[in-house]
This record gives C-alpha cells, structure tokens and sequence, in this order.
C-alpha cells in the first residue's frame, strides 16, 4: 500500500538555525498520528514543509507518492488544494465569505463545478445545518474550526494536516474537535497529521511521534491514554 505521507531524511533550516535534521516520518492510508514537541522543536515547521507553504534544504517529503520539495510555488499549491488538507490553529477563514462558500473554496481556486453532494454531506458531518449562510466572524472559535475541517476534507485530500487546531479552543470544545478528527479519520479512510503539545489531544490519535533535535526520538501506540502519552513524554524531554 502507497504511504499516504512520506518523510525521508528531511533536513530544513532558518539561517545558521537547523530545525530538522535526519527528519524521518511516515504516514500509512488512513492512520491517525499525532506529533508532539515541545515549542521551536520543528512540528510546525514539518507540516509546513509537507504542505509545500515552505522549502527545505534536502531531502524528500512524498504524498501520495508525489515529492512536493521538487514543484513549483504554483504546481505546490495546486497539488495542496486537491491533495492536502491543512487546518491551522487560526482557522484562515476568509471573512468575506460564508461559511458554505469557504468549505467550497478549493472548487473556486481551481474553477471546478461545486460538488453539491460532498457539500451538504460535511455539512452534516461537521454538524454545521443551519450556519452555512453566516460569516465566519458570526461563528463561535469552535463553529471556525468545524467550517475549516470541513473545507480540508472538501477535496478528498490523501492527507489531513492539522497544527494545533484545539489551541485556540476551551477543553470542552478541544474534546469535541478531538472526537470529529477520530470519526472522520475512520468515515473518510482519510490519513491525518496532529501537530500538539497536549496529551489530551495527542491521545485521540492512535500512534504518537515525539520530536526532539529535529528528529523523531520516539513512536509508540497511544492506547487513548492521556497519561501514559505525557509519562513518555517527560521520558524524552526531561
């Protein structure tokens, strides 16, 4: 089976800075991982090298099989909203338009025919009837997040990255956002990359990646158990 994600000795740096460094990760069809760090170790840095919003020094970083490190600014962002669903921790709505419209956004960018059906199918899904006329700024932080899971799903993407995407959000909707990532993992077979400091959060996923001097120190199995996850992870880093 084709990885859905890839890393291959990957290495990236900001000036005399390295951040990753014999980076090497994968992602299998349909699993749910989650990678953990502690601030400026390079999780975020990694999603957005995969995502092709940054370059890297060397190295490989493949989804689907396609090397997103070897296209053009254009070519990657093209791959990024047919291949790759990213949600940030700020959302990235776009203000101006409603909530049915941002879900629908890949379609515009590529100037395809809105695919009505998936549409009102993440609708459902994301628990979103009734919204999909307001604007984002009449949403609550946690309504945001559904609009913008939803819109990374819209495509059918191979891979869901999602950095910090319960940082902006109370534990109660942190939770909710959590259980969404797990049946939508499961409902859409579709592989997903959980950047997060949080145990809690980490624990949603089945298999945890722990970051340290630019390269994963340690992979296990989350077994759902916040405190094991945070017991490996003071292991690490301690």
């Amino acid at each position: 089976m084709m990885e859905a994600l890839n890393a291959n000795n990957l290495y990236c740096s900001y000036g005399s800075q390295s951040v990753l460094k014999e980076f090497n990760l994968s992602l299998k069809k349909g699993e749910f991982a989650a990678l953990m760090g502690p601030s400026g170790s390079g999780k975020s840095t990694f999603l957005h090298v995969a995502a092709g919003l940054i370059n890297a020094d060397s190295g490989e970083v493949k989804v689907g099989g396609e090397d997103v490190l070897l296209m053009s600014d254009s070519a990657a962002a093209k791959f990024r909203r047919r291949n790759i669903g990213v949600v940030f921790q700020g959302y990235n709505l776009l203000p101006s338009l409603t909530v049915a419209d941002n879900i629908i956004l890949p379609s515009k960018l590529d100037h395809k025919s809105v695919d009505k059906d998936r549409l009102l199918e993440l609708i459902d899904k994301l628990g979103l009837k009734g919204l999909e006329k307001k604007l984002p700024g009449e949403l609550s932080g946690g309504e945001r997040q559904r609009v913008a899971i939803a819109r990374a799903l819209y495509p059918r993407p191979t891979v869901i990255l999602a950095d910090e995407p319960t940082g902006n959000l109370d534990v109660p909707t942190s939770r909710l956002i959590c259980n969404i990532f797990k049946t939508l993992n499961s409902s859409e077979n579709c592989a997903i990359l959980l950047v997060t400091h949080d145990p809690v959060v980490a624990a949603s996923a089945s298999k945890v990646h722990l970051l340290k001097d630019g390269r994963i120190a340690s992979s296990f199995e989350t077994l759902g158990d916040p405190a094991a996850i945070s017991s490996r992870y003071l292991e690490t880093y301690r």
